[in-house]
C-alpha cells in the first residue's frame, strides 16, 4: 500500500481505485501506517482471528476517526493536513502487548507503549477546521486487531498478541478514503517535516 504524493485535489479514489470528480460525501479517515513488515504481519493475524475488516483496513493508528466531508472541501481539508504535518516531527512509536476496550466496546488492540503523546497532539490539532468533530469515546492512540466479534475470537486475538513487540519511526501520516466497497485507501502521505528542537 503505497499513497500517491501526486494525487490531483480535484479528484478523489473511488471504490475500484479509479478517480472520479469531486461532488458529493466522501468518508476519510487519519492514521498514521503501520511500516512492513509489521503492517501485513497483524494484518495477518487479525484475519485470523476472523475478522472481515482485515482485508479493508490498512494496519494503522488512528488520528482522525471516520469523518464525513464535502467532496468540494478536499482540497482545504489537503491544505490543512499539510500545515500540521508541517509543525510536527517524526518520532517512534512503540508497540508492545495487547489490551481491550471491553466491556465498552468489543475491540481487541496492540498497545501503543511510545509515542502515545505525540499522537495525541497530532490528532488534537489534525481535529480543527473542516476536521473538528466531538470524538465518541476520549482519544486512546492503539493498533486494532479484532473488531465485533465474539468473545472466543476476542479472547484468542488478546492471547495470541499478548507478546507482540516492535518499534518503527512515524515520518508521516496519512489521509485515506472509504470506498462503496467498504475498503479504505490511502489517498495522500504527509510527512512531519518540522526541524529536530536543538
Amino acid at each position: 500500500m503505497t499513497p500517491s504524493e501526486h494525487t490531483p485535489v480535484s479528484h478523489t479514489v473511488d471504490a475500484a481505485g479509479s478517480r472520479s470528480r469531486l461532488g458529493g460525501v466522501q468518508t476519510i479517515g487519519v492514521a498514521i501506517a503501520v511500516p512492513e513488515p509489521y503492517g501485513s504481519e497483524l494484518r495477518e493475524y487479525r484475519a485470523s482471528f476472523g475478522d472481515p475488516q482485515a482485508d479493508a483496513v490498512p494496519t494503522h493508528v488512528t488520528l482522525l476517526p471516520p469523518t464525513e466531508v464535502e467532496r468540494s472541501q478536499l482540497v482545504e481539508v489537503e491544505r490543512h493536513l499539510a500545515q500540521v504535518a508541517s509543525q510536527h516531527r517524526s518520532f517512534s512509536i512503540h508497540l508492545r502487548g495487547t489490551a481491550t476496550f471491553r466491556p465498552v466496546s468489543p475491540v481487541v488492540f496492540v498497545v501503543v507503549t511510545e509515542g502515545i503523546s505525540a499522537c495525541e497532539l497530532l490528532a488534537s490539532d489534525i481535529r480543527r477546521g473542516h476536521l473538528a468533530r466531538e470524538l465518541t469515546f476520549p482519544y486512546h492512540p492503539h493498533v486494532t486487531v479484532a473488531h465485533h466479534l465474539d468473545d472466543s475470537a476476542l479472547d484468542k486475538a488478546f492471547d495470541a498478541l499478548s507478546d507482540y513487540d516492535c518499534t518503527f519511526d512515524a515520518m508521516a501520516f496519512h489521509l485515506y478514503v472509504h470506498g462503496e466497497d467498504e475498503v479504505w485507501r490511502p489517498y495522500r502521505a504527509f510527512e512531519l517535516a518540522a526541524s529536530p528542537v536543538q
